[in-house]
């Protein structure tokens, strides 16, 4: 270890300590703190807790190794920069004791908004510092050892779709192995010796016709190149990776799957190459290569491969590019720009001779085509070569004389026209005929590949079989993908009959043996149909193929698959179709059973709807989409079996997709069926998420907290599990909450629409920026990272292709909007945070407004700042728009004004727009540009003349907080707005009223809003870390009009007979419910005069206790809800913690002051002097059963014990926590103690002598918030929240939504009860006895 590196650390840590404890200092010599808003009285309170934890961080830094010193460096500096941020706030914000009055006016209207900015630090500060304490940088733990090679194999096995050495070799057999003669004439083909020497020449095309023997050509050049060494490379060899596409196999028929398959080879032959791969998939995991980015992110991966310094001579050789389904054009503009770039790189590629491939790939004299036309000679060789050694080989099988073999290969020569695959296939017709009529048969053959096909269609026509095989034909023409032979004979009722699945493995053999006689068109792989060749699929199509499939027939099949697909479904799916049992067991816990009863209906779950659409305009479809149709009967049977097997084959979203399909369907008088498919598209969207982690959860949490005039839970109510035997109460209808997008790790800040509609961008203080699917709600991966502080506004360029962030760093940043890279240079010039940024329409400038006063225009291309700077605000700006026509750009500021500017020459409009009374914080142009309107923290949105500055009168009033957002709707008729009250309120733009219902869901401050382009939708963005969907046009209430608490939930607790509930709140009020209906029992017990904290019954259920952050406990009478005076003062801060002794006849009470309190019941009285010991926050406290011993936890992590009756401490203090101790309880017997702590585990202590007794109980994966014992102390009430689940013990039971998260919970039996930051209460059941079981 070095000395000075632990003294400069050592002196980091005592400067954070000086910066923290001035901030500090600030809020302690405020002379009046009452003012503030709440948080920043808490994140004041907490700043103790810091300095105490630094002060523990300093003492132990000298101990620490060089390693963990670096650590501790980068993460002190990370806390520095937001400490200094804080001490700054507080002093700017904060009100001194020699204020003038004009000043503490001033500085009290800066504190609104500012709350979440200083929780924001807060929380960063903490996180930083709780990393200082770990056990990782203390070195009080052993660290795992994961070798880094485990983890590079494990990237491999992701990034795997395929092995191409693996595909080579499988076509290579397939076809009859690799004959060396059969591809040797192209070694000296001058086309190719000039790609192989030329250094120029850095690709080549090799172009033909169906058949032609491309693949087995490539086949043959990948054999040589790995024999050839290199001399371009220092090291004598080369790396060759290649690829080769299948139209009929998913896994490799996209542009993404053939950059995994490259990447995979070139990282498996140099893994040193997949540091590349590790960038970016250390930060996402396995969704890197999956889902619509995977292309873009994959793109840059392979072209950091191709520029690495190390890579040798490198080959990258892509087979089929036209039987690449997916991507195709994207993919050969990255081949046509990657081969330009990479002198060492060498590319192959092979297609047939489309046009449009040619286009793309702009031949050039470094882009060579080989065109196996132009070399009919060299190719006919090769063919007669094939030949000659295939009818050897099939002469010995059959045992043809020397005469026949002679025929057969002379006439095989004669009209085979250089084409390997009609060489290929009259062989594999030739096995199936006798040998004394081979050389009749095989002169019937027609020369071509379409007159061959022509014939295999008439022979199919001619056998017996003749109608299935053209039905099988049919099918595997039209299906989405390659079927499995299970799949298959599922799909037709001609080939299995449902209502007899125990001939199904019989049906299954007759239709392999069908196939068989398919005239060689299908070929069997692994249990799969295949077409032998894309060639053969491309005749079959009815614009190639005469009669044969026309469009009606293919019309009929495609209705045929959509009817025999419900059928299948209806008898496969069921509740709980793998036996799972567990509800909330996840997706990556689930293992396939053998046999799976998916298997007959895996293609049908996925493609139904798509058959159903192909065919929507005959008659008897139109019958089928009525309502007393089998769609509709379908789906109200089995529409949840169908969300949890999407589960299980991972495709909830594409479900989604299906689901908005089958709503875009118009059919006249099925309002039923139209009305279940608008519910069951809620219902999939709002549960999107959950279902897709834990499939058994589409039946519980979906449903239970599904409205209750939800059609789809009205038809499945029974699938409740009835283990839950009280279910919450819930909103009536569907609200215009769409979707809850959850990612973000903490505030939302600005979300904003792509143009067209189908991705929403959001930035946050987590300093990502996050796009969205609008569709599914999906994140599209990777998030955008770059900023190195807050991200505080995104933007779409108009024509959606870019995205715009500004940042609390005071940077701008751009984005490709597709691929998620950063675009450089970063646009610096602001002095302090950028506040807003915005596009202008021509997608030409970027505009932005900064805390440092002023407004700057960019060069949207270079990114170069548009000088002058527009100066003229005299305080922070807060947003910036351009004018429809981009002439003019709008801001508001912190100085109450809004101002205009002209675009071009950035000279101020004047007037300035004056009426706001505080801060503007948002302002929009309309559509047309004729006005402009502004939010404001004096809690109204304001209308202004784009052309004069008029004010528009009225003001737009309804909010009761500051408002932080506004935007207009695409037509201009509305004005949406968002508010710290947590609200979204719409209003209308023509004459200022509110449409209401307001938009109520967010748990936190609204901080923005968009309209989506069609102006169907709303997005907003909230502090409580999510993105939010609303349809625009309705607005139905959350919930019935509710009496209870007006703010959040802080403490709840149930009487000693299980029959009322007591809760408390920040709202200042304890508030009695009766458990059984949920019924508040009486008015609120008022008195407090800030946030409640803590609540208890007494013994005998007549009295209620009650602590506060006003430094007081308060006791009531539970009959009538009087308050008993006097209040129990003596506590110098606030109080934390609340208990009644067992005889009812004494209080014992916990604070910040780090002491507890013991109170007479009767009297108030103090009865004690002080428990003190504790060295930080007491967090909470309890009596023994016999009320002769105190037990309280603390944030200094330890519990203690105390005498009742004296209040001496009885040492030894409890320690074994490594974080706060956040509840302590005594066992009914009063032997053990139990405490829960922030380090995720629960501990017992023997009361007696102090002792832990181990182990320690782990299993939470957060923090442990409440403990208690059972009344007969054999176990702990199992019955708790942890992360977002309602578990038991360590069994997940139900997921909770974002609406229904407690912030704190009280436990009595089987019931729950959930307080929660919106002021209401959940109560939740569940039945003792049952398995808890689907």
């Amino acid at each position: 270890m070095s000395g000075a590196e632990a003294v400069l650390v050592i002196g980091l840590i005592g400067s954070l300590i000086s910066i923290i404890d001035a901030a500090k200092k600030i809020y302690d010599t405020a002379g009046d703190s009452k003012g503030l808003p709440e948080e920043f009285r808490q994140v004041a309170a907490r700043l103790p807790l810091v300095i105490e934890i630094l002060r523990n961080a300093e003492a132990r830094a000298s101990k620490l190794d060089k390693t963990k010193l670096e650590a501790i460096k980068q993460t002190l500096e990370s806390c520095k920069a937001k400490a200094e941020k804080l001490e700054k706030m507080f002093e700017k914000v904060i009100r001194k004791d020699d204020d003038k009055w004009f000043d503490r006016y001033k500085k009290a209207l800066r504190t609104v908004g500012k709350g979440d900015k200083v929780e924001c630090l807060m929380e960063g500060i903490h996180k930083d510092t709780q990393l200082l304490i770990s056990e990782k940088l203390m070195g009080t733990a052993t660290e795992a050892q994961v070798k880094d090679d485990s983890e590079n194999r494990i990237c491999l096995q992701y990034l795997r779709t395929t092995d191409p050495r693996e595909d080579k070799k499988r076509i290579q057999d397939t076809k009859g192995g690799l004959l060396r003669d059969s591809y040797r004439w192209i070694l000296d083909n001058s086309e190719f010796r000039r790609w192989h020497d030329d250094k120029q020449s850095q690709l080549l095309w090799i172009r033909g016709d169906p058949g032609k023997g491309k693949t087995m050509l490539l086949c043959g050049i990948i054999d040589k190149l790995k024999e050839t060494p290199s001399v371009a490379s220092a090291s004598g060899c080369c790396l060759l990776s290649y690829f080769f596409c299948q139209a009929t196999d998913l896994r490799i028929n996209s542009a993404t799957a053939v950059l995994r398959g490259l990447i995979y080879l070139l990282a498996d032959q140099q893994p040193a190459l997949l540091q590349h791969v590790r960038k970016k998939y250390d930060a996402t995991g396995k969704e890197l290569f999956v889902g619509t980015n995977a292309w873009f992110a994959l793109s840059e991966i392979f072209i950091n491969i191709l520029q690495d310094p190390s890579l040798e001579r490198t080959y990258v050789i892509i087979d089929a590019l036209d039987e690449c389904v997916t991507g195709l054009q994207q993919l050969l503009q990255f081949i046509d720009e990657t081969s330009t770039f990479c002198p060492r790189v060498k590319w192959i590629i092979s297609s047939r001779n489309w046009p449009s491939i040619e286009e793309l790939l702009r031949i050039s004299d470094q882009k060579i085509q080989l065109r196996l036309e132009l070399n009919q000679d060299s190719i006919s060789t090769a063919v007669s070569t094939y030949i000659e050694h295939k009818v050897g080989k099939l002469a010995k099988r059959k045992n043809y004389n020397a005469k026949l073999e002679n025929s057969v290969r002379e006439y095989l020569s004669l009209n085979a026209d250089a084409t390997f695959l009609w060489v290929a296939l009259v062989l594999k017709e030739l096995e199936a005929i006798e040998r004394r009529i081979a050389l009749e048969r095989v002169k019937m053959f027609p020369p071509g590949l379409g007159p061959l096909y022509e014939q295999m269609m008439a022979q199919v026509s001619e056998s017996n079989s003749a109608d299935l095989c053209k039905r099988i034909l049919s099918i595997v023409a039209v299906v989405k993908r390659p079927v499995t032979l299970t799949e298959l004979v599922s799909l037709d009722d001609t080939l299995h009959k449902l209502n007899c699945p125990e001939d199904l493995s019989e049906d299954i053999e007759d239709l392999e043996q069908t196939v068989g006689q398919c005239g060689s068109f299908l070929t069997i792989r692994e249990s799969t149909v295949y077409f032998v060749h894309q060639s053969a699929k491309d005749f079959l199509f009815p614009e190639n193929t005469s009669q044969e499939l026309c469009s009606s027939k293919i019309d009929e099949i495609n209705h045929a698959i959509f009817t025999q697909s419900l059928q299948v479904m209806s008898r496969a799916l069921r509740r709980d179709v793998y036996r799972l049992k567990a509800p909330g067991i996840t997706i990556d816990q689930v293992k396939r059973p053998d046999p799976d009863p998916l298997a007959t209906v895996r293609y049908s779950c996925l493609y139904w709807v798509d058959h159903l659409l192909e065919c929507q305009m005959r008659e008897d479809i139109i019958k089928d989409l009525k309502d007393s149709g089998p769609l509709y009967s379908f789906l109200r049977q089995y529409f949840l079996y169908w969300l949890e097997a999407l589960s299980l084959l991972k495709s909830v979203s594409e479900g989604v997709i299906m689901i908005k399909k089958l709503e875009d369907l118009l059919v006249d008088g099925s309002t039923e069926l139209q009305a279940f498919i608008h519910d069951a598209r809620r219902f999939a969207v709002s549960n999107r998420s959950i279902i897709e982690q834990a499939p058994l959860q589409t039946y519980c949490s979906a449903l239970v907290f599904a409205p209750e005039k939800s059609i789809v839970r009205e038809t499945f109510g029974s699938c409740i599990p009835p283990w839950i035997q009280r279910k919450p109460r819930v909103e009536t209808y569907w609200n215009a909450m769409l979707q809850t997008l959850e990612g973000h790790t903490n505030g939302v800040t600005s979300v904003a629409f792509s143009p067209d509609g189908k991705q929403i961008v959001s930035g946050s203080w987590d300093k990502t920026v996050r796009r969205w699917d609008a569709a599914t709600g999906q994140q599209l991966l990777p998030a955008l990272k770059g900023h190195t502080s807050w991200v505080t506004s995104v933007a779409f360029s108009p024509d959606g292709k870019q995205i715009v962030s500004g940042s609390d760093d005071k940077t701008v940043r751009r984005w490709d909007a597709a691929t998620g890279q950063q675009l450089l240079l970063v646009l610096k010039g602001h002095t302090s945070w950028v506040t807003s940024v915005a596009f202008s329409p021509d997608g030409k400038q970027i505009v932005s407004g900064s805390e440092d006063q002023t407004v700057r225009r960019w060069d949207a291309a270079t990114g170069q700042q548009l000088l002058p700077a527009l100066e003229g605000h005299t305080s922070e700006v807060t947003s910036v728009a351009f004018s429809p026509d981009g002439k003019q750009i709008v801001s508001g500021s912190w100085d109450k004004t809004v101002r205009r500017w002209d675009a071009a020459t950035g000279q101020q409009l004047l007037p300035a727009l004056e009426g706001h009374t505080s801060e503007v914080t948002s302002v929009a142009f309309s559509p047309d540009g004729k006005q402009i309107v502004s939010g404001s923290e004096d809690q109204t949105v304001r209308r202004w003349d784009a052309a004069t500055g008029q004010q528009l009168l009225p003001a737009l009033e309804g909010h009761t907080r500051g408002v932080t957002s506004v935007a207009f709707s695409p037509d201009g008729k509305q004005i949406v707005s968002g508010s710290s009250d947590q609200t979204v309120r719409r209003w209308d733009a023509t004459t200022g009223q509110q449409l209401l219902p307001a938009l109520e869901g967010h748990t936190r401050g609204v901080t923005s809003v968009a309209f989506s382009p069609d102006g169907k939708q709303i997005v907003s963005g909230s502090s409580d870390q999510t993105v939010r969907r609303w349809d625009a046009a309705t607005g139905q209430q959350l919930l019935p009009a509710l009496e209870g608490h007006t703010s959040e939930v802080t403490s709840v607790a149930f009487s000693p007979d299980g029959k009322q509930i007591v809760s408390g709140s920040s709202d200042q009020t304890v508030r009695l419910w009766d458990a059984a209906t949920g019924q508040q029992l009486l008015p609120a017990l008022e008195g407090h005069t800030r946030e409640v904290t803590s609540v208890a019954f007494s013994p005998d259920g007549k009295q209620i206790v009650s602590g506060s952050e006003d430094q007081t406990v308060r006791r009531w009478d539970a009959a009538t809800g009087q308050q008993l005076l006097p209040a129990l003062e003596g506590h110098t801060r606030e109080v934390t913690s609340v208990a009644f002794s067992p005889d009812g006849k004494q209080i014992v009470s916990g604070s910040d002051d780090q002491t507890a309190r013991l109170w007479d019941a009767a009297t108030g009285q103090q009865l004690l002097p002080a428990l003190k010991g504790h060295t930080s926050w007491v967090t909470s406290v309890a009596f023994s059963p016999d009320g002769k011993q105190i037990v309280s936890g603390s944030w200094d992590q330890t519990a203690r014990r105390w005498d009742a009756a004296t209040g001496q401490q009885l040492l030894p203090a409890l320690k074994g926590h490594t974080s706060w101790v956040t509840s302590v309880a005594f066992s009914p017997d009063g032997k053990q103690i139990v405490s829960g702590s922030s380090d995720q585990t629960v501990r017992r202590w023997d009361a007696a002598t102090g002792q832990q007794l181990l182990p320690a109980l782990k299993g939470h994966t957060s923090w442990v918030t409440s403990v208690a014992s059972s009344p007969d102390g054999k176990h702990f009430p199992t019955l708790h929240v942890s992360e977002y689940w309602l578990t038991d013990g360590t069994s997940k039971l139900l997921w909770l939504p974002t609406g229904y998260r407690p912030t704190c919970e009280a436990v009595c039996d089987r019931t729950i009860v959930l307080g929660h930051s919106t002021g209401r209460l959940s109560f939740l059941q569940i039945q003792k006895g049952l398995k808890q079981v689907i």
